[in-house]
């Protein structure tokens, strides 16, 4: 009888020690993954991110199976509960919160010590002024997927609660990014008479993105257009959709426009803008968060060589860059002119590390910066800007270096003050849903 015992026991005890073996190097990967992120810096979430209720985690690992950035180790396992490890490379899909079969997760933006400014909405997206309504980035959804959904889900609350008024448009949509574009379309497939006008180009965000910068996205709804099941692509080939949507569709979108003020008017709102002014019964504001950039304030800013995004770094091949900035973007935009063309590219940073980039951008940077084909200048300033040259302050010395372009990525000034003109009411948001 004892044998039989053994037999039993054997592939029991094998199994039950593979499992103990497994569930310890994945708690050795999330500590070392924590570790690294704290050493860089990349403690604190950016925007949307998980929060974690270790009391109802029952250690399944699904959340951390269904992350879309698994590969960053942006949840791990440590001591057999689920922990956001690398918070700086989280952008807030979801995908967890909806993979935890017993709810241990939800959605929060900020944290105690970084809180983030964030209009409040009513659950269809209106905010405390009567007719103005918020969607996407601005809203905190900078999800490509989010965008559309609020964008669509905006314009149809309009549709249904607000009344129409004669000598008026029915809804004034200001920006063609993911959640203007998706309003634009819904407005125009319920037939409502709209104007959506945009300060740059179709896809505000992405269209600023480097070229050839991955996008993700998941399948989404969108009106006209049928069920968009784009889960991973270049922002060329998103863009060149939108486009062909674009054309396709005849929707009106009115570009290199920019709303100035927006004043209540006659039971709706007068939008004056750069060219002109409509009378509108609801506004959506589907803008970025940073849509506007954030200047040096030097002499010679005001120059044509100096430029505030990077489309095309072919377009630099031959000339010296000086890339401005110390987050994602810069370093994306000195990397890519590094490695495609035969530029001189510096790169200016006023902190001593690249604490707020990304892990993958960071490396990407080293590997340049080794070559040769990248020179970096850590705890440095621009403090001139001229036809042939700038002027960087490093250590309380001034350099003087040849120079044809400058490219500003400082990040952009959001737009709280633009809001509290309009009457909207901002909170700030500490780790709170």
């Amino acid at each position: 009888m004892s044998a039989w015992w053994v037999v039993y026991l054997i592939p029991l005890l094998s199994a039950w020690s593979w499992q103990v073996a497994r569930r310890r190097t994945i708690a050795t990967k999330g500590r070392d993954a924590r570790v690294q992120a704290q050493r860089a810096g990349l403690n604190e979430p950016v925007s949307l991110h998980p929060a974690i209720n270790a009391s109802l985690c029952v250690g399944c690992s699904e959340c951390v199976k269904a992350c879309p950035e698994k590969e960053n180790d942006v949840l791990g396992m440590v001591d057999g509960k689920a922990e956001l490890i690398n918070p700086g490379d989280c952008i807030g899909h979801g995908a967890c919160r909806t993979s935890c079969p017993v709810g241990a997760i939800s959605l929060v933006f900020g944290t105690a010590k970084r809180g983030i400014d964030i209009p409040i909405l009513t659950p269809e997206f209106e905010t405390n002024v009567p007719g103005i309504f918020v969607a996407g980035e601005l809203g905190g959804m900078g999800l490509i997927r989010n965008a559309l959904v609020q964008g669509t889900e905006a314009v149809e609350a309009i549709a249904r609660s607000r009344p129409r008024r004669q000598g008026m448009i029915d809804v004034l949509i200001v920006g063609a990014g993911p959640a203007g574009f998706a309003a634009s379309l819904t407005a125009m497939s319920l037939g409502l008479k709209y104007v959506t006008l945009e300060q740059e180009s179709l896809g505000g965000c992405v269209f600023q993105y480097p070229r050839a910068k991955l996008v993700m996205t998941s399948p989404v709804e969108v009106p006209l257009i049928g069920k968009l099941r784009i889960t991973q692509t270049s922002k060329e080939e998103l863009l060149e959709f939108w486009q062909n949507v674009e054309r396709k569709t005849g929707v009106a979108i009115r570009y290199r426009e920019r709303v100035e003020s927006i004043t209540p008017r006659g039971g709706g709102f007068l939008v004056r803008t750069s060219k002109g002014q409509y009378a509108a019964a609801s506004v959506l504001l589907a803008i970025g968060r940073r849509g506007t950039p954030r200047k040096l304030g030097v002499p010679g800013e005001e120059l044509a060589k100096v430029v505030y995004r990077m489309v095309d770094p072919e377009q630099y091949s031959g000339q010296r860059v000086l890339v401005v900035g110390g987050g994602d973007s810069a370093l994306e935009a000195a990397s890519s002119i590094a490695e495609s063309t035969n530029a001189k590219v510096a790169l200016s940073y006023r902190g001593d590390a690249f604490t707020r980039a990304k892990a993958r951008n960071r490396e990407r940077l080293e590997n340049a910066r080794r070559s040769g084909r990248l020179h970096v200048v850590l705890r440095s300033q621009v403090r001139q800007i001229a036809e042939d040259a700038v002027v960087i302050e490093q250590a309380g010395k001034l350099l003087r270096i040849p120079n044809e372009v400058v490219i500003v990525q400082a990040g952009g000034i959001v737009p709280t003050d633009f809001l509290k003109n309009v009457g909207v009411q901002v909170q700030t948001k500490y780790g709170t849903a």
